[in-house]
């Protein structure tokens, strides 16, 4: 089969879709807009799913017959910042040196959007048994938060698919489980004085770092109770504090420290079980704190809690990806979390492939192998095959 139109086309999806800025505190509208009129042309209606403010949306479409047993393409359009990297390149202009393909969000993951756009008119225009969905969504970088809605909607709206494909970078390999992410907010509250009078103030950097501390003994924990037969590498939950600020100057208590920390657990592990001791030692500092100054005190405060994705060697999904990617390795789990334990945990049958390298992901100078983008039309095609 010539595959290459279907190549030619990816690539300019890709240099279009590199060319929107969709860093996630930013819109993604101009990329969604760009999606609807091209699935437009094609005579495909798309639904927008907004988020609350309504600067940004997710987009999901279906191509063919609304009738059980199609596929869905699953990614995020946004990406993380390029604030502070050293780029060889305008990271919002696709640029090709060699066998790259370099910008920001070439492997995660408009790189695996480009393709799933390039077969679209290739599923309009045949006659295919089984619909191809197209499923896109905002905020997955900052905790997977804009693809639940959006997941709600499709439970209610379309007829239950085969398969669920979350196209995150994976060398094009099946990937058949990842970790959940759990997230949180602590915001220690303080009383200001002069940092020689500490029986007049109290400073919330100094609470901080007790709690901190406590996070720091949860972590070692479960690193010492890590299963030794587990597919994830580390094998076990880890748990990282990720953000700090605190204080306004060295001779003054601190008002206020806020840190953020997240833990990354197998599937059946529980995260909010595992913070419980550490919220129980919150409440008692607040419960302290408060004694002695009213305005002083801890909240934590729940960011994200995206669920691990179980591996499931069996399901329709893991055949029919490994069958279009001509994968018969092993399963494989991975520690980065993404969209698929959330379709998974809403009963649909899920796994991730995709064309570039994880490792690739969030650097300067992010690139996708001009290789892999090939492999990437191969599965699509075969994808298109497989529908009719």
């Amino acid at each position: 089969m010539d595959t290459s139109h279907i190549a030619a086309a990816a690539l300019t999806h890709l240099d279009r879709l590199i060319g929107f800025d969709t860093t996630s505190r930013d819109s993604n509208l101009a990329l969604i807009g760009y999606v609807e009129n091209f699935l437009w042309e094609h005579g495909v209606a798309s639904h927008r799913v907004a988020n609350d403010d309504g600067r940004k949306a997710n987009l999901y479409a279906t191509i063919g017959p609304a009738v059980e047993g199609g596929v869905v393409l699953s990614g995020h359009t946004d990406v993380v910042p390029v604030d502070g990297q050293d780029w060889a390149s305008d990271p919002f202009t696709l640029t090709r040196r060699g066998d790259r393909l370099y910008g920001r969000g070439t492997c995660d993951m408009k790189g695996f959007i480009a393709l799933a756009l390039a077969i679209v008119p290739e599923v309009a225009r045949g006659s295919v048994a089984r619909p191809l969905h197209l499923a896109l969504s905002y905020d997955e970088e900052v905790g997977c938060l804009g693809a639940p809605s959006m997941i709600r909607a499709l439970v209610r709206d379309l007829p239950p698919p085969l398969a669920v494909i979350v196209g995150e970078p994976t060398n094009m390999e099946v990937v058949s489980g990842h970790k959940g992410i759990a997230s949180w907010i602590v915001t220690v509250r303080g009383h200001e004085a002069h940092s020689s009078l500490t029986h007049l103030g109290l400073s919330a950097n100094m609470v901080a770092v007790k709690l901190m501390h406590a996070l720091g003994e949860i972590a070692a924990d479960l690193e010492r109770a890590a299963d030794p037969h587990s597919p994830y590498h580390p094998p076990h939950a880890t748990l990282t504090i990720g953000m700090i600020n605190g204080g306004t100057a060295v001779n003054i208590l601190a008002r206020e420290c806020v840190f953020m920390f997240d833990l990354r657990t197998p599937a059946g592990h529980d995260p909010k079980a595992i913070i419980v001791p550490f919220e129980a030692l919150c409440a008692a500092e607040d419960v302290a704190m408060r004694a002695r100054f009213p305005d002083a005190g801890v909240v934590v405060t729940r960011r994200s809690l995206t669920p691990s994705f179980a591996l499931q060697p069996d399901s329709p999904a893991e055949a029919l990806a490994r069958r279009l990617a001509g994968d018969n390795g092993a399963p494989r789990a991975v520690s980065y979390a993404a969209e698929a334990g959330q379709f998974q945990e809403a009963g649909f049958s899920t796994i991730i492939c995709g064309p570039g390298s994880i490792e690739q992901a969030h650097q300067p100078d992010e690139y996708l192998e001009v290789a892999q983008f090939e492999r990437g039309v191969a599965f699509m095609a075969r994808l298109d095959e497989a529908l009719r």
